[in-house]
């Protein structure tokens, strides 16, 4: 795993400022709303608590849901192992971007230090992935079609509810598509190659949709056996309303009331952005996504600028020095596991079957 080096830091840093500059500064000022961040200071400390309160609650239900889904029975993770593993994942986000390919990336070297099998380390990943974003589509389809429908409160546009309820279910639909995928896929489908060269490829590639077809039964199984998936569901489902939570209390505190539904669709149309590529965690894509949906959505901009400015310092920038920290604290915790004799001490090593875990004690 690459090094966070002090000239990468630094280059994300200026890229970081300059985006920030960008948004908050200079473009209010092209459309005539002054300086945007001149009322951050009229926020109500109150609020700003609240907020954090939110996200202390957001990443306790992300380490939920690590721990039940890829520690557990897999790879008894302590607590503390857990905190180390998703809080650098955080610094490694910050300096890779595309809908946190670092964060995932990270993880993946953590996990194979500490043991794992690779095979098991990608279908548990891909579980673990699958379970924390299944419920972005499902929002976007529920909250999308209530407010269309005024069921709930919030006046919206085809263009912020019903077309994207439309891409989300389609993208649900070839999840689902995918979990149908059999195990063994490559075995199936060697008898279509003419010759060994070309059932070694066809082995080798079908390993991909098989693993990925593996972990989304698992998420399946979760949802099924509440009684050893809850704990994971709910660490799913957790981190979500928590982060909206942040969002909601950042409206707040500047005096504004919006729509609970309103905040949930904008804040995942404007997650949305986070997969644009060239932005250093999202910084940029995200802050415009975010503040692009809510004025569609007609809350007036010179609320909406402060606002995300407010959630973005809270829900990412605050988790970024302790996500560097754990970093170089994992680098240490590594060190041990690999005196210790891993993998067999951790019970890592071998390619275990997926089966719904209860999220097992750690070994401190």
């Amino acid at each position: 795993m690459p090094l966070l080096t002090t000239r990468r830091l630094v280059q994300t840093l200026v890229v970081v400022l300059l985006l920030l500059v960008g948004i908050y500064f200079l473009f209010p000022k092209l459309v005539g709303l002054g300086d945007a961040l001149s009322r951050v200071g009229d926020a109500d400390p109150i609020w700003i608590i609240v907020a954090i309160a939110f996200n202390v609650a957001a990443f306790l239900t992300y380490f939920a849901l690590f721990k039940a889904v890829v520690g557990g029975d897999a790879l008894r993770l302590s607590w503390l192992e857990t905190y180390e593993i998703n809080m650098a994942g955080v610094a490694a986000t910050l300096l890779f971007s595309a809908g946190g390919a670092g964060g995932i990336a990270l993880t993946y070297w953590a996990l194979r230090k500490a043991g794992m099998g690779r095979r098991d380390v990608a279908r548990r990943m891909v579980a673990f992935i699958g379970l924390h974003y299944v419920f972005y589509p499902l929002a976007v389809i529920v909250f999308g079609i209530l407010l269309r429908t005024g069921v709930l409160e919030g006046a919206a546009g085809v263009e912020l509810t019903i077309i994207p309820a439309a891409i989300s279910g389609a993208v649900l639909l070839v999840g689902v598509a995918i979990a149908f995928i059999p195990a063994d896929v490559d075995r199936r489908l060697a008898p279509l190659a003419k010759s060994d060269g070309a059932r070694r490829l066809l082995q080798s590639a079908a390993k991909v949709p098989a693993t990925v077809g593996e972990g989304f039964r698992f998420v399946a199984q979760l949802f099924t056996h509440p009684s050893k998936g809850g704990l994971a569901v709910l660490g799913g489902a957790g981190f979500w309303a928590a982060n909206i939570g942040i969002l909601w209390a950042s409206f707040q505190a500047f005096g504004v009331d919006v729509p609970l539904a309103v905040v949930v669709q904008g804040f995942f149309l404007g997650m949305a952005a986070n997969l644009f590529p060239f932005a250093p965690a999202g910084v940029g894509a995200v802050d415009a996504g975010m503040i692009g949906a809510f004025v569609l959505f007609g809350i007036p901009e010179e609320t909406v600028f402060p606002a995300i400015l407010i959630y973005r310092l809270v829900a990412f920038w605050m988790p970024i020095p302790p996500g560097i920290v754990a970093f170089f604290q994992l680098r240490k915790t590594i060190r041990l596991w690999e005196a210790e004799g891993l993998p067999i001490e951790r019970g890592g090593g071998g390619g275990s079957r997926l089966e719904p875990a209860v999220g097992g004690a750690g070994r401190r």
